[in-house]
């Protein structure tokens, strides 16, 4: 689990909810099922309507991305980059043909293999690159979902806000049940606003942030592939991955597992 998305996400909405009832306000006020149908349901239409259904489908399993955490071991990809560039001087490049059922990450299995098939460098290069960007392309549509939502969110509160407004201002025959019904149509802008950058917004980011990751990780293999393709010296392969990395990772000892 990424305890830094629940963690971050309980903290914001416990210190607002903490924060109100300091000031005597009481919880029960806040819930208020007619400006949630407001806010969730004008916000969840207005993005549906932005996004095909294809895209709209997968907000589940972009959920199930956030709260994962997929942790990354550079310096474990590049000592088993190197094992493959130290096999394949010693035994040739068909030799790592034996090595492709055991590779976890299917990037990394799919550049051995090509090599292994005697694909031409700059072919692989292309084939790899576009992989990379069209992931990207595909990750970046999921985290609009969220921003898109984030942006929606906000103005939805306000229409509901309006709404309840209208509805207070037609009936004011009791002045003494003005200001609960004022406060009553509020409760639809803070709900908008709240889950916008509570909810919406860090989850749109923390996608594009773990989609960075993995594209830092595919960078990385594609070079150590396409130097292995080029018979270059294990040592020299480090070297050259290693110039990813920042100092201090580069200084990590590598995993031995």
């Amino acid at each position: 689990m990424d305890l830094s998305s629940v963690i971050g996400i309980l903290f914001g909405f416990a210190m607002l909810i903490g924060g109100f009832m300091l000031e005597g306000g009481h919880f029960t006020s806040l819930l208020q099922p007619t400006a949630a149908m407001i806010v969730f349901g004008g916000t969840a239409g207005a993005t549906m309507a932005s996004f095909g259904m294809d895209d709209i489908k997968q907000v589940g399993k972009l959920f199930q991305i956030m709260f994962t955490e997929k942790k990354y071991n550079v310096n474990e990809l590049i000592t088993t980059l190197c094992g493959f560039a130290e096999k394949a001087r010693r035994e040739g490049l068909l030799s790592l043909e034996r090595e492709t059922a055991s590779i976890d990450d299917e990037f990394v299995r799919q550049g051995i293999q090509l090599v292994v098939d005697g694909t031409d460098p700059a072919l692989v290069r292309d084939i790899l690159e576009t992989q990379i960007d069209f992931t990207d392309q595909r990750h970046k549509i999921g985290a609009d979902i969220f921003e898109a939502a984030g942006g929606y969110s906000p103005t939805m509160g306000i229409i509901g806000t309006v709404m309840g407004l209208v509805h207070v201002l037609s009936n004011l025959s009791d002045p003494d049940k003005l200001g609960p019904a004022i406060a009553v149509a509020f409760i639809a802008t803070l709900y908008g606003v709240c889950f916008a950058n509570v909810v919406w917004l860090p989850i749109g980011h923390k996608l594009k942030l773990k989609s960075k990751q993995e594209r830092f990780m595919r960078e990385i293999a594609l070079e150590g592939i396409l130097s292995i393709q080029a018979g270059d010296n294990p040592s020299i392969v480090r070297e050259k991955l290693k110039a990813f990395l920042a100092a201090k990772v580069r200084q990590e000892e590598p995993s031995k597992e």
